[in-house]
């Protein structure tokens, strides 16, 4: 098994949180507790939930989350010059149910974007202290790229930024600080989380892209720039990854097609070392766009799906890794489940025990593949 991340068996970040926290959540948004006690039952369930990991066989672990709403919001708002707008982005999504609508707060550009203080440092700092062996502690933000995707231009106040490189400009600098203080407190394995580069494959996707003005056909080489500004000065040892779905909130989807749009410039120039991806079920189109990573980039095929409690098919999920093997060598694969269990505080539709069963499995099949 490697010994560096992304390694052979690993998950996207997002876990399912408890019943006791959820409830610790809305008795803190009643005002019967206080941010001291939240944060107890926090740190009680984050330990809890590395535990798991651990015996689960994972060689890396996160803390599921626990302390967001969502997987970018609760980021995104923490960056200086952004703020909460009054109304709500309404973006929707798809099961085979039928739609439902993700409506968090919109969001609002009205100074110049900077740093104010180390985002989840606290956090980080606790996922550490729990962490133990050869574990290692995985820290997940959103990618820059999802403080434009989200927003579009006309979150972006133009007397702020009249030129929107200046935007794009500050918007790098902030991350690729946050970045380095990272590296500085000992983070060797940092995720971006990105839904734009996989939505902008969707041609519905783009369309919405460009009636809102903009070069649709063009923005992903925008953002891949985006990330490789975030992420070039970091420094030897910290690697970093990248997690691209095509939308997960309650067991629904947002976006639908095969990685083949971005796929020659996205795995040829995003300056990452391993690339986690979505890959369990026909939305997320073939292996062939493996064709264009290259040399000593990793790949971790998210073959297990986190939507349905269901428990794969071992021999299913070896006979996937096989066809991917041609576009791209067996050595430069691992696994993984297609998303994040718990994207936002709601979770997906499945069971505690069926999600470890899930990380399990995975563990499992990796060392039957890799050894």
């Amino acid at each position: 098994m490697r010994s560096t991340p992304p390694f052979r068996a690993d998950h996207v970040g997002s876990l399912l949180r408890p019943a006791r926290l959820l409830a610790a959540r809305d008795d803190f948004a009643a005002g019967r507790i206080d941010a001291a006690a939240l944060r107890a039952i926090e740190d009680e369930a984050i330990a809890e939930v590395v535990a798991m990991q651990a015996e689960a066989g994972l060689q890396s672990a996160t803390d599921g989350e626990f302390r967001r709403a969502s997987w970018h919001m609760d980021f995104i708002y923490q960056l200086g010059g952004i703020s909460k707008a009054p109304g709500n982005l309404a973006v929707k999504f798809h099961n085979p149910g039928g739609d439902i609508e993700f409506t968090p707060a919109a969001l609002h550009v009205g100074s110049k974007i900077r740093l104010d203080h180390t985002i989840f440092a606290d956090d980080f700092g606790y996922l550490q202290s729990v962490v133990s062996g050869p574990v290692t502690p995985k820290l997940t933000i959103p990618s820059p790229n999802m403080v434009h995707y989200r927003g579009g231009p006309a979150s972006i106040d133009p007397a702020v930024y009249p030129d929107m490189e200046e935007f794009w400009s500050d918007l790098s600098a902030a991350y690729a600080e946050q970045v380095r203080r990272l590296a500085e407190m000992g983070c060797r394995y940092l995720q971006l989380d990105d839904t734009s580069l996989a939505y902008l494959n969707d041609p519905a996707q783009r369309a919405e892209i460009a009636e809102r003005g903009e070069d649709a056909e063009h923005l992903h080489l925008r953002y891949i720039k985006q990330v490789n500004d975030a992420v070039g000065g970091r420094p030897e040892g910290m690697a970093v990854t990248t997690h691209m779905c095509r939308g997960n909130f309650r067991s629904s989807w947002a976006a639908a097609g095969g990685y083949d749009f971005v796929a020659e410039a996205l795995f040829s120039e995003l300056n990452v070392d391993g690339f986690f991806l979505e890959y369990d079920d026909e939305r997320s189109g073939g292996f062939e766009p493996l064709r264009f990573v290259p040399k000593g980039k990793m790949v971790v095929l998210g073959l297990v799906t986190t939507k349905r409690g269901a428990l794969e098919d071992p021999d299913t999920l070896k006979r996937r890794i096989d066809e991917a093997a041609r576009f791209v060598p067996l050595d430069q694969l691992c696994l993984s489940p297609q998303c994040g269990f718990s994207s936002t505080v709601e979770g997906n539709v499945l069971t505690a025990a069926e999600q470890a069963a899930k990380l399990r499995l995975i563990v499992d099949v990796a060392r039957e593949v890799w050894g």
